[in-house]
C-alpha cells in the first residue's frame, strides 16, 4: 500500500504537469475519456499507450485480489457483495489519490485514471474468483 501511495503522490513527473498554468500550477482532466483518446490516438509509437494506459489498470489490480482475501477473512461476504464491495473502494481510493495529486502541484490529476485504476480493481477481483472458482486461493 505504501508503494501505491509513493508511485502515485510522490514520483516525479518528468514534466507533464507543465501545462497552462506553468510549472507548479494546478492541472487537472474532468472530462471523462478525452486523455485515453489522446494517448491512444496521438502518441507517437505503440508502447506508451500500453506503459500510460495499461500501467494505470495493472497498479490497481493487487488490490482487487487482496482486497478480498482481506474481508472474506472478517466476515462472510456473498461473491457478489465482495466484488462490488472492492471496486467502490478501488473507486474511493483511486478519487483520495487524484484529489491528493490535484492538492500536490506538480501532479495532474485525471479523472481518467480513476476510471482506468477502477478497472484494475474489477478486474483483479474477478481474477480472485475465478481462482477461487477453480480452488487455487
Amino acid at each position: 500500500m505504501s508503494m501505491l501511495f509513493y508511485v502515485t503522490l510522490f514520483a516525479w513527473n518528468f514534466g507533464s504537469s507543465f501545462g497552462p498554468h506553468g510549472p507548479g500550477g494546478r492541472n487537472y482532466n474532468l472530462e471523462p475519456f478525452l486523455s485515453i483518446y489522446n494517448i491512444a490516438v496521438y502518441s507517437e509509437n505503440w508502447v506508451a499507450p500500453f506503459r500510460i494506459l495499461g500501467g494505470n489498470v495493472i497498479l490497481f489490480i493487487p488490490f482487487g485480489l487482496l482486497f478480498p482475501i482481506v474481508v472474506e477473512r472478517i466476515r462472510k461476504w456473498k461473491r457478489a457483495t465482495s466484488i462490488i464491495l472492492t471496486v467502490i473502494l478501488a473507486m474511493m481510493l483511486s478519487v483520495f489519490i487524484e484529489v491528493n495529486q490535484y492538492i500536490f502541484t506538480y501532479r495532474v490529476a485525471n479523472v481518467d485514471d480513476v476510471i482506468l485504476n477502477t478497472l484494475g480493481g474489477l478486474i483483479g477481483a474477478v481474477s480472485y474468483r475465478i481462482l477461487r472458482f477453480v480452488k487455487i486461493v
